[in-house]
């Protein structure tokens, strides 16, 4: 069945009562985020405080940059099903700059809170695991590595779209290769600056650990909550008519398919991991695991494992359920709740080595609403300034399921014309 019959089955969903709900969000969100900043500076110094900023900026930015990596791959393939859920993807990868370069700014200045390798003790008598990590574990190299991130992806975001909405305008095939351009260097780009922010902004708060593969743990979850985003996204566009005469059914079923694909790839990387770390059986690896089997961090893990990948993994095994709207949303937000638990489990440990910090939950999630808040007002002024999708990408009909039929004999007028346009006389089987 195809995706436009499937529209016209479903009616369109009735979205005005959401209409306000990023504005909520903000406030709401903002206001807890400040009752908690003053809390916890009473408390502790602000520290509670800033880890749930950096928990929330951490999420918000895997979302962002997997957005960036759908749109970076979708031009080094030349894929044509991805051609429809491109534009919001360019919107959603543009949050970078400014916005979570200024969501960034409270990071930036309760860094020596956040990161114990900066505070005075550190800096008078540093010990062999930040020697070793020279020049990069410096105060001076962690904002100037920030800066350079965010030039890159500012970069990247600004002319990837830039020529994007050109192309609607144009359709010349300069804008094409342009974007091509800044994709086959930009995948580079994107692989060293998503490494290093994750390393600086979340492996660095235990300096000690060595991780080979935390970049690609990271970037894992950015690309799985990023196509479960997609797919919810499309599904709403298409039930209120927006891409429904542009979509095929295949494009449920791929955006289902990389889904389950980067489940497997998450689980593979993160097993790694752990495996490799724990028969090594080095005390500066190991304790990073040692300490999350204390208290409640034991379920918490537990949960990872089969939150982030079993359930998902058998969710989507069927073919056939790749299509079906309301059961995949479900997976989609239980994808987002997974990935939120695991950078959880990953930055809150350093602040609480006990167990999960339920007292300080609802400054967590008040971050988390602000920041959502913002990003999504943002995105929706944005896809309300363009187009829904790339009017005139040369891929755009091959994406509706349409196939020019390659012809399997030419007439001898065709082959005159092909010699009058070419200029060059047509050289045939005879010949």
């Amino acid at each position: 069945m195809s995706s436009q019959t499937k529209a016209a089955r479903l009616e369109p969903l009735d979205l005005s009562r959401w209409r306000n709900a990023p504005t909520l969000l903000m406030a709401v969100g903002g206001l807890i985020a400040l009752v908690g900043l003053a809390a916890s500076w009473k408390v502790d110094g602000g520290r509670q405080f800033a880890f749930s900023w950096l928990l929330a900026f951490m999420f918000c930015l895997s979302l962002c940059l997997g957005a960036l990596f759908l749109v970076l791959v979708h031009h080094l393939f030349d894929a044509g099903w991805s051609v429809p859920i491109r534009r919001f993807n360019e919107h959603i990868a543009s949050l970078l700059f400014p916005w979570m370069a200024l969501l960034f700014v409270p990071i930036a200045l309760l860094a020596r809170t956040i990161y114990g390798w900066m505070g005075p003790s550190e800096q008078a008598h540093p010990d062999h695991a930040l020697h070793a990590k020279l020049p990069l574990f410096t105060i001076p190299m962690f904002y100037l590595v920030a800066a350079g991130c965010f030039c890159v992806w500012w970069l990247l975001t600004n002319r990837l779209r830039y020529w994007s909405l050109k192309q609607d305008e144009t359709g010349e095939a300069k804008c094409t290769f342009r974007m091509r351009f800044y994709s086959y260097w930009g995948i580079f780009a994107f692989a060293v600056t998503l490494t290093l922010a994750a390393i600086l902004w979340m492996k660095a708060l235990q300096h000690e650990w060595f991780s080979t593969m935390y970049g690609v743990i990271y970037f894992a979850g950015s690309a799985w909550v990023a196509l479960a985003t997609s797919y919810v996204i499309t599904m709403i566009l298409d039930r209120q008519k927006v891409l429904t005469e542009v979509l095929h059914e295949h494009q449920y079923y791929f955006i289902g398919s990389l889904l389950f694909a980067f489940t497997v790839f998450y689980a593979y990387v993160h097993f790694a991991q752990y495996f490799i770390i724990w028969n090594g059986n080095m005390p500066e690896e190991t304790f990073w695991y040692v300490i999350r089997e204390h208290g409640t961090w034991w379920w918490i893990g537990l949960v990872i494992i089969f939150g982030h990948f079993f359930i998902p993994f058998l969710g989507l095994l069927r073919i056939d359920v790749k299509s079906l709207f309301p059961y995949m949303t479900a997976i989609c937000a239980w994808a987002w709740l997974m990935q939120y638990v695991d950078l959880s489990f990953n930055i809150m440990p350093v602040a609480h080595p006990e167990g999960f910090p339920l007292k300080w939950i609802w400054l967590d999630f008040g971050c988390l609403a602000f920041m959502l808040g913002l990003l999504a007002r943002v995105f929706l002024a944005k896809f309300a300034g363009a187009p829904p999708y790339p009017l005139k990408d040369p891929r755009l009909i091959e994406a509706m399921g349409y196939y020019h039929p390659v012809p399997t004999q030419i007439s001898g007028g065709e082959l005159d014309e092909i010699e009058d346009a070419s200029g060059a006389p047509h050289q045939g089987p005879g010949n």
